[in-house]
C-alpha cells in the first residue's frame, strides 16, 4: 500500500482501537501530585525554619523566642544558650515554682544584679537535668548562682541504666550538644509546624505565651481554688488505695542492713553532679536542695528505703561540701511536710512555700524546722594585710 492508499477497514466496518490514554493520564497525575507534595512540604519546612519556634538560631546575646508550648525539653535550650541569664535553677517540677524575679531581688543588688532563669523541667531525670546544666555552662561558664533540685530520682541506684536516662517524653538530644546544625533534624515535623503557627499567632496578638521568658510558670491551680478534701485524697491515695490508713506508720522492726550491704550502695547520678561541679568556678554560689515532699511521699521510717535515702543524701551532701556548695534539706518530716493543707499532691507544695524556699536559699537560718542546713561554705577570713 502506497502513501495515497486509504487504510483498509476490516470487514464489518469496525475501526481498530488506538492506544489507551488512561495510563498516560495517571502518570501525569502522579507526577503532578508528587511535585505539588514536595513543593508543599518544602514551603512548610521553610516556614518552620524562618519562624524557628525552638530558637535554634538563638546564641549568646540573642533574644529567645516567646515560649508558646509547654514542652520544656524543646523550649529551654534556647534560654540556656541565650546568655541573657547568669544564674539558673535546675531540677524537676518540685522547684518550678521558684520565681526568677524573686530570686533576682534576693540574690542581686543595684550594683550587681542577678538574672535568673528557672530551667526546672517536669519529671526530668538526673541525666536530662545534667544535659541542660552543661548547655547553660557552655554559654555562661562563670554563673553567679546555680541551684540544683535533688529529688528522689537522684537516689536511684540504676539512674545510669539506658531506660532510666529518659522518660516517655521526647527529648531532643541534638538540642543539647555543641553542634547547632544538627538541631534542625528534630525540627521538621508536624509538631514543630504547629508550634511555629502558634508563635505567629502570638506575634499577631491572637494568643498568650505558655511560659514566661525566664522559664517561670505557675503550673499548679490558682491558690484560691484549693480544695483541702480533694488534696487529702490525692496525697494519701497510694496508702488508701492499698487499704492502708492515711498516716505514716514506721516499720517495726526496722530493716537490718549490714555494713557490706551499705558499702555496695552506689548512686551514679551523684557522679554526674560531681563531674559537673568540677567545671563550676569558685566564684559561683552553688546550692544543692532536697525539695519538700509531703511525708506520705518520704520513705517510711524504719524501712530499707529510708536507710538508702539517708545514705544517698549523705553522699550528695559530701559532693556539695567538696565543691563549696550550700546543701539544704527540705525533704524531711517537718511542720510543713506533715500538714496536708500545704500540698496539692504528695510532691507539689502550694505557691507561698516557694517564696519560703527562695528566702532560705538566699539566707539560710540555723534551727529552722522547715529545713536542715547539711553543709555550707566556710566564709573566708578577711586578709590581715600582713
Amino acid at each position: 500500500m502506497n502513501s495515497t492508499d486509504k487504510p483498509e477497514i476490516p470487514a464489518g466496518g469496525d475501526i481498530p482501537p488506538g492506544p489507551d490514554p488512561a495510563p498516560r493520564l495517571w502518570r501525569r497525575f502522579v507526577i503532578a501530585f508528587i511535585v505539588a507534595l514536595v513543593a508543599c512540604v518544602g514551603l512548610l519546612a521553610a516556614f518552620t525554619a524562618v519562624v524557628d519556634p525552638y530558637g535554634i538560631r538563638v546564641g549568646a546575646g540573642g533574644a529567645p523566642r516567646p515560649i508558646v508550648d509547654i514542652n520544656q525539653r524543646f523550649m529551654y535550650p534556647q534560654l540556656a544558650r541565650s546568655g541573657r541569664y547568669d544564674s539558673a535553677v535546675v531540677g524537676t517540677s518540685s522547684l518550678r515554682l521558684l520565681d526568677p524575679e524573686e530570686l533576682n531581688r534576693l540574690f542581686g543588688t543595684a550594683e550587681k544584679p542577678a538574672r535568673f532563669a528557672n530551667l526546672a523541667m517536669n519529671a526530668a531525670t538526673p541525666w536530662e537535668q545534667m544535659q541542660l546544666a552543661q548547655l547553660f555552662l557552655r554559654t555562661q561558664p562563670a554563673p553567679k548562682v546555680l541551684v540544683f533540685g535533688l529529688d528522689r530520682s537522684w537516689c536511684d541506684m540504676a539512674a545510669d541504666a539506658p531506660e532510666k536516662r529518659l522518660t516517655f517524653r521526647a527529648f531532643p538530644e541534638r538540642f543539647y550538644d555543641a553542634n547547632r546544625w544538627n538541631d534542625w533534624l528534630d525540627t521538621f515535623n508536624l509538631k514543630s509546624l504547629e508550634i511555629a503557627i502558634r508563635l505567629v499567632s502570638y506575634e499577631l496578638g491572637l494568643r498568650e505565651t505558655s511560659i514566661r521568658s525566664d522559664g517561670f510558670d505557675v503550673f499548679v491551680p490558682p491558690d484560691e481554688t484549693y480544695d483541702a478534701a480533694r488534696a487529702h485524697a490525692h496525697i494519701w491515695f497510694e496508702h488508701t488505695s492499698k487499704g492502708l490508713p492515711a498516716a505514716v506508720v514506721p516499720q517495726d522492726p526496722p530493716a537490718a542492713v549490714s555494713d557490706a550491704e551499705r558499702a555496695a550502695w552506689t548512686f551514679p547520678a551523684g557522679g554526674w553532679l560531681d563531674d559537673l561541679l568540677r567545671t563550676v568556678p569558685a566564684t559561683t554560689r552553688t546550692y544543692l536542695v532536697f525539695p519538700p515532699a509531703h511525708v506520705s511521699a518520704q520513705p517510711r521510717p524504719g524501712a530499707l528505703e529510708a536507710a538508702t535515702d539517708r545514705a544517698c543524701k549523705a553522699a550528695l551532701a559530701d559532693i556539695g561540701a567538696r565543691h563549696d556548695a550550700t546543701v539544704l534539706d527540705f525533704r524531711k518530716p517537718s511542720e510543713v511536710t506533715r500538714n496536708d493543707e500545704n500540698f496539692w499532691d504528695p510532691l507539689h507544695y502550694r505557691l507561698p512555700f516557694a517564696s519560703r524556699i527562695a528566702e532560705a536559699l538566699a539566707a539560710p537560718q540555723p534551727g529552722s524546722d522547715f529545713y536542715d542546713i547539711i553543709s555550707r561554705p566556710v566564709p573566708s577570713l578577711p586578709s590581715s594585710g600582713q
